[in-house]
């Protein structure tokens, strides 16, 4: 070899070790360097087998509705183009009425919570290019009626039609009233707690509107102060029902079109109860409403004659425990009906008849049904996904709606979800695990077979692979007291066996959650390589609570929020700290709103395994969290106090023996700051040292410009310094 080929050579070694050595910073991660490519607000087409994505021109900063044929997969047209219009800046999202010749768009969103918000609306005419705004107000969730001649919507608690043809606009309800009654929007605790937030719905005739009135006049009320850049705080006050105090009163109506007038429907007699959800079926004069009582143990289907007002309970579901809502229930032409239910201890599909009749358990197993996804009628076949897989994988199935003929689609173990053509020919499936990056597909919907790639994220992959990190490696953890749990670990590239790291554990553990799943990267995860980088030892251990492994598993937290979770938590400690490899007087832990409540309990109750604790946002006591989240798990305080105080971290200060750092936001109105704030006065109190955060007018997510970034850059450099 020359020596000009040796140089060369040398400087290549270089170089691949300088490659092979790169870190990852906190300013890489928090300024999007690892995000992923995707297919925004993906929505497939009813009318015809296309489906439409929202793109984003980077060079004239416009945004785009592109139509896409799902056989090929090529770009039929643009629908619309901002570019074209100088009233849309964005476009935040769309809906299109029932024909797919009309958008709604949204632009100029502004936020209120979780899931609501407030915003510009225009009606765009995909025939005759022409967009018009039907309103200078900023509304809330404008909906098409069935023959796309109207739009219902909500503007400051009342509801409005919008007539197209006749560009009028009509308020069918009177007495909306900030803190006091919202017609058709739910109130704080239903949006949170139910996860929806359009509390009206239009029948399949266009001729009547179903909606909830909420009366939260007795329901207590929340301040929150909010700095801002004034000389003086404002302050923002919204009612917020805590365990055991009043809800808002929930009554049921139906507005007709053709008479102008409200009908109350009276449900039979409940006392304190929820309607999570209604929906009209099939029929234009049958309404569906689910009713609940207040421990959500007891539900109710209700069919509603909308002349009469009569009702009829056609299913009724009990649980010792508590019952889920979700979107799953399904009207088929004949007006029988999809369900899902835990009845036989794990999710899974049913189907009724119109009158509520079982015609069939769908599915069945010992495992859990993760998304229903639709019905085939033509063929009888129902689309769902599972973790039949295991119960860190999800995969798509297709069965005979009679329960037989069972066929998986998808064949890359990990996380698969899917996107059905409106004629059920084909799919498109998203697949990642732990070491793919997300990859779209189409497949065909008979066979699963992949048919073409549509995105793929082999650059990223490519990035990555220049890092000195080692993948998240799965496994289980049997404690001394026999549960067996899934768990994760992230230990660093050049993990020596014979040497001894300190453990960082990281969990969530709320009812029904999961943290240890087999998919692509959260952006936490690129804190705990980095973390790894720094020769730590990352591990993630999902305990009794959580979901997708039956419902006696995350049912028996049931009443002791935090007492089973807790001793899981600890006892895995144990077990990791015999590992011969870990410095068992260096394990920490750290979570966030129920992971914060977590590992509040952890170092205080397991004060002689945990190091350090970091708890951000989190609940101290469910005293101060709200009704129907709290109660679901936990009863009232008035029924189950022991539950409550044994299990709050605020009555076990005088535990605390090792590191602890507190983080929370001044406008956090799921998790009030008062969490914190008591819990620190406790800890005061017990005359205890810790650590605090306070970020000003940040809600229960902590971001906002350099927020995160700042946040993170501050619990690093307490672990470096406490564990």
């Amino acid at each position: 070899m020359t020596l000009k080929k040796i140089t060369l050579f040398l400087f290549l070694v270089s170089c691949s070790s300088i490659v092979a050595q790169q870190k990852i910073t906190l300013e890489e991660i928090w300024s999007g360097a690892f995000r992923t490519k995707g297919m925004d607000e993906l929505n497939a087409m009813k009318n015809t087998n296309q489906y439409t994505v929202l793109n984003f021109d980077r060079a004239t900063r416009s945004m785009q509705i592109d139509l896409y044929d799902f056989a090929t997969l090529e770009k039929v047209k643009t629908l619309i183009n901002t570019k074209d219009f100088k009233e849309l800046s964005m476009i935040d999202n769309y809906t299109f009425d029932k024909s797919e010749s009309k958008i709604l768009l949204a632009t100029n969103s502004s936020p209120i919570f979780r899931h609501s918000f407030t915003a510009d609306y225009y009606i765009y005419d995909i025939t005759t290019k022409s967009l018009s705004k039907f309103t200078n107000n900023s509304i809330q969730e404008p909906t098409f009626s069935s023959d796309g001649s109207k739009i219902a919507y909500a503007f400051e608690n009342n509801l409005y039609v919008y007539d197209i043809a006749s560009k009028t606009n009509l308020q069918i309800t009177q007495d909306g009233k900030k803190n006091s009654i919202i017609n058709g929007i739910t109130d704080w605790v239903y949006e949170e707690e139910f996860a929806f937030v359009k509390a009206f719905d239009w029948n399949k005739t266009g001729d009547k509107i179903a909606f909830i009135r909420f009366d939260e006049t007795e329901v207590p009320e929340f301040s929150m102060d909010l700095y801002n850049e004034g000389l003086y705080p404002s302050q923002y006050v919204f009612k917020y029902p805590k365990a055991g105090e009043k809800n808002a009163i929930v009554s049921l109506h139906i507005y007709d079109l053709k008479t102008n007038a409200s009908t109350t429907i009276n449900l039979g007699n409940y006392a304190n109860f929820y309607i999570p959800r209604i929906k009209w079926t099939n029929e234009a004069n049958v309404l569906s409403a689910q009713v609940m009582n207040r421990h959500q143990n007891n539900l109710d289907l209700h069919f509603i004659d909308a002349t009469s007002g009569k009702t009829t309970v056609v299913l009724n579901e009990k649980d010792k425990a508590y019952i889920d809502i979700t979107d799953n229930l399904t009207f088929l032409s004949d007006n029988s009906f999809i369900w899902t239910s835990e009845k036989d201890g794990y999710n899974h599909i049913y189907h009724y008849d119109k009158n509520g009749k079982l015609l069939s358990q769908v599915t069945e197993g010992n495992w859990e049904v993760t998304a229903y996804y639709g019905f085939d009628e033509k063929n009888k076949t129902v689309y769902y996904q599972s973790v039949e897989n295991g119960s860190i994988n999800r995969d798509i199935y297709a069965i005979n709606i009679s329960g037989k003929k069972k066929n998986r689609l998808t064949s890359k173990t990990g996380t698969n979800e899917a996107t059905f053509s409106p004629n059920f020919q084909y799919f498109i499936n998203t697949y990642s695990s732990a070491t793919n990056a997300p990859l779209y597909t189409l497949n065909d919907s008979k066979t699963g077979k992949e048919l073409k790639k549509i995105e793929s994220n082999e650059a990223l992959e490519s990035k990555l692979a220049q890092y000195n990190i080692a993948p998240k490696e799965f496994f289980t953890l049997t404690t001394d007291k026999g549960h067996t749990l899934n768990a994760w670990s992230i230990k660093p590239k050049d993990f020596d066996a014979s040497k001894k790291y300190p453990v960082l554990m990281y969990q969530y553990s709320g009812p029904g959650s999961q943290q240890v799943a087999n998919q692509w990267n959260s952006t936490n995860d690129y804190w705990y390589y980095m973390l790894a980088q720094k020769g730590y030892i990352v591990i993630c251990v999902d305990g009794r609570g959580t979901g997708f492994k039956g419902a006696t598993f995350k049912k028996c937290t049931y009443k002791e929020l935090g007492k089973y979770e807790v001793e899981d938590q600890i006892d895995a400690a144990k077990v990791i700290a015999k590992y011969n490899y870990v410095d068992a007087s260096r394990i920490g832990i750290w979570g966030w709103s129920f992971g914060g409540f977590m590992s509040s309990n952890c170092i205080l109750k397991g004060n002689d395994v945990f190091k350090t604790a970091i708890a951000v946002a989190p609940v101290t006591s469910w005293r101060y969290y709200d009704s129907i989240y709290t109660e679901r798990y936990m009863q009232t305080p008035q029924e189950n106090a022991s539950g409550y105080d044994n299990n709050s971290p605020i009555n076990h200060v005088e535990k605390l023996k090792g590191n602890f750092l507190l983080v929370h936001g001044t406008a956090d109105d799921n998790v009030h700051v008062q969490n914190t704030m008591k819990m620190i006065e406790a800890l005061v109190q017990a005359n205890k040292q810790f650590d605090w955060a306070i970020y000003p007018d940040k809600n229960h997510g902590i971001y906002g410009g350099k927020t995160r970034l700042q946040l993170y850059t501050k619990m690093t450099n307490f672990l470096l310094e406490k564990l």
